[in-house]
């Protein structure tokens, strides 16, 4: 079933579905109103709930995806589920019956999620010591906080990163590096091209990157 912006005449009935009508095409292309497809006694549930949308479905014999077009993705996207009124009554039934179980779990969930990203940070933070022993702890814990941030596109969440290679690991510290002891966001703030500040900062990256790659205790 389609959601349509734009005025709309149903070609069994003829009505006038006016904008915003749900639709559903026949192999020929011929528009039906809900009530010509047999979908008029269903109801509509919104996205946005998996657990009750799961129970809708599990229980409505009859179901229907309502679908609309994006402008901005350039693809049609899910706006919810038409099901029988019966089916969505006991799924909420059974949704209030545990939603404290739920939320329980969720937070179960979450504090394992935060768990296991607290371990994959310590393991980049140790990987840099690896590679730069004369990087201070204190140091590579931030940079590999940073680099592994949660939802970030940082490089500490390429598959590579995880995979603890060498050079998504030394990405990072060289970022590090360029904001924490050269100029660089100086010379950004000046008006500098990218890739020119970069360019101005080499020699000061290297030399640290060297300091850090020896060991703390050699001379």
């Amino acid at each position: 079933m389609f959601s349509v912006a734009r005025e709309t005449i149903c070609s069994e009935c003829r009505d006038d579905l006016g904008r915003h009508a749900w639709i559903t095409l026949s192999a020929d292309k011929q528009v039906r109103c809900c009530e010509c497809s047999g979908l008029g006694y269903l109801v509509f549930l919104p996205s946005g709930n998996a657990a009750l949308t799961r129970r809708a479905q599990k229980y409505s014999v009859l179901t229907a995806v309502l679908l609309k077009w994006s402008r901005a993705r350039n693809r049609y996207e899910r706006q919810g589920l038409l099901v029988e009124e019966p089916a969505l009554d006991r799924a909420q039934e059974e949704c209030m019956a545990d939603a404290d179980l739920r939320a329980l779990r969720r937070d179960r969930d979450t504090l394992r999620r935060a768990g296991l990203n607290d371990a994959y940070i310590a393991r980049f933070a140790a990987r840099v010591a690896e590679l730069f022993p004369g990087c201070p702890p204190p140091t590579a814990m931030r940079i590999a906080e940073h680099a592994c941030e949660v939802s970030s596109d940082r490089v500490g969440r390429t598959a590579a990163a995880k995979a603890m290679e060498d050079e998504p690991v030394r990405l990072a510290v060289v970022g590090h590096v360029r904001h924490e002891h050269t100029p660089y966001d100086r010379l950004l703030a000046e008006g500098h091209d990218r890739d020119e500040a970069r360019r101005m900062v080499t020699l000061e990256v290297d030399r640290v990157l060297a300091e850090w790659g020896r060991r703390r205790d050699t001379p």
